[in-house]
């Protein structure tokens, strides 16, 4: 059925969001991708996202939401702020209705180019505490979407019930393991690929893909 469908995937260039992309092109006969540019302290995210989807033949719409920054302080768009993550707070890389507006926003995207399925990398089982990646925040946006805008969509979330061993397996099932472990952005220090190693998100990202290596064998723990 999804094979005769149009989708939009919310594309920010990183592990997750590169590993929705290559499973959406899987599933649906179309697909677009849509980036938001809200000030983020590394601008090689976007120029990643765009370089990305024009390697995979995707089309990609970049929305201006700078006006995200003007409403939020945190620490990724704010250079000022450090990367903290305390115990019993969520961490200080927290960006207040995110993903709220960017589904949002993606909706109207897709109805505009008759899509009725948005693919989103959130996940409950990696969130970090984030409020706006669980489950029911997912399912009640789309009824939401669905109610405020009289159309059908559905929200898809391939990553949420998987960890980062998980999401690295996917890529490989995809053929994709390579592509995203060389050309996708993750690291909150704005380096491609296996980043700093320092930042949470690469210590997550690497923790996630040596636990997925070690499934595999030994002999296979670097693949390039």
């Amino acid at each position: 059925m999804l094979k005769d469908e149009k989708a939009v995937v919310v594309f920010s260039g990183g592990q997750d969001s590169t590993t929705c992309l290559f499973w959406a092109r899987e599933q649906f006969r179309e697909v677009e991708a849509v980036t938001f540019d809200y000030g983020q302290r590394h601008r090689l995210e976007i120029e990643c996202a765009k370089g990305i989807a024009a390697e995979l033949g995707v089309k990609l719409t970049v929305l201006d939401m700078s006006l995200l920054g003007q409403l939020t302080q945190n620490a990724l768009t704010r250079s000022d702020i450090p990367i903290v993550h305390e115990e019993g707070a969520l961490p200080s890389t927290f960006v207040e209705g995110r993903n709220h507006l960017f589904l949002s926003f993606a909706a109207v995207l897709a109805k505009g180019v008759g899509a009725r399925h948005l693919v989103t990398g959130v996940c409950e089982t990696d969130f970090s505490g984030y409020p706006d990646c669980r489950d029911a925040f997912v399912k009640s946006l789309n009824v939401t979407l669905n109610l405020a805008m009289d159309y059908e969509f559905v929200i898809h979330t391939p990553l949420m019930w998987i960890d980062k061993a998980q999401t690295w397996k996917l890529a490989d099932d995809l053929g994709a393991f390579d592509f995203v472990r060389e050309r996708t952005l993750t690291c909150y220090n704005g380096i491609i690929g296996d980043g700093c190693g320092e930042c949470p998100a690469c210590k997550l990202r690497r923790a996630g893909m040596e636990a997925y290596l070690q499934t595999r064998g030994a002999g296979k723990e670097d693949r390039r």
